[in-house]
């Protein structure tokens, strides 16, 4: 379900260029259109890749280039078939050349996202990441972050289904958790799922992210 959106969007079309895994695990790149975009989204049309829910996808607009969560696909065979829904993970980036709307608050996205089992928040943490069989981590950061996992950015990311654990700096503090890569968009970086991680650890992200609420309200 698509929801009201509340954010005002620009129609308009123009061409960009999306990339990623779709959900047979095949990276695709199609050059697509825009129907409508906003601060925090944008609607294409002309998508021929299966694209799962949640997955990350980059698009390029010119020389400009971000990377989206994917809120909704319309159905085959109805009227949004071949349309996608994109929630911009960094809108602070100047990505369109063109004026939008004033920013609001977008009550697809809003809705979307209420539906998780585990709404995420953007924040940035240093982040260790250490697959199996390699001793020593690779050292990134965060995009977006959850109870139940986060996304990191990678140029080089991790293939999908790769276990590993993961120590996320919160304050001054070291949580970790085994994980396991369930999404990988090449240029961007990786959605990774924690798959075991103890209750005090739990608790003090739970802490760290009602912090974060406070300071985004």
């Amino acid at each position: 379900m698509m929801g009201k959106r509340r954010e005002p969007r620009k129609d308009i079309k123009v061409p960009v260029r999306i990339f990623g895994t779709d959900r047979n695990g095949q990276v695709f790149s199609e050059k697509v259109f825009t129907t409508n975009v906003s601060r925090h989204g944008a609607e294409l049309v002309g998508v021929q890749a299966q694209i799962n829910k949640d997955e990350i996808i980059g698009l390029t607009y010119g020389s400009n280039k971000c990377h989206f969560r994917v809120m909704w696909s319309g159905p085959p065979g109805t009227p949004k078939d071949g349309h996608i829904g994109l929630f911009n993970l960094s809108p602070e980036k100047s990505l369109w050349d063109f004026p939008l709307p004033p920013p609001g608050f977008d009550g697809t996205v809003q809705d979307a996202r209420d539906r998780r089992a585990h709404p995420r928040f953007k924040t940035t943490n240093s982040v260790e990441i250490y697959p199996d069989g390699q001793n020593a981590p690779i050292r990134a950061r965060t995009a977006d972050i959850s109870l139940g996992g986060c996304f990191v950015e990678m140029p080089n990311p991790l293939p999908k289904g790769t276990t590993l654990r993961i120590a996320v700096w919160v304050w001054d503090t070291k949580l970790w958790a085994e994980a396991k890569v369930i999404t990988s968009t090449p240029g961007f970086g990786i959605g990774v799922q924690f798959t075991q991680i103890s209750e005090q650890e739990k608790n003090q992200l739970q802490q760290f992210l009602e912090s974060t609420i406070r300071i985004q309200r």
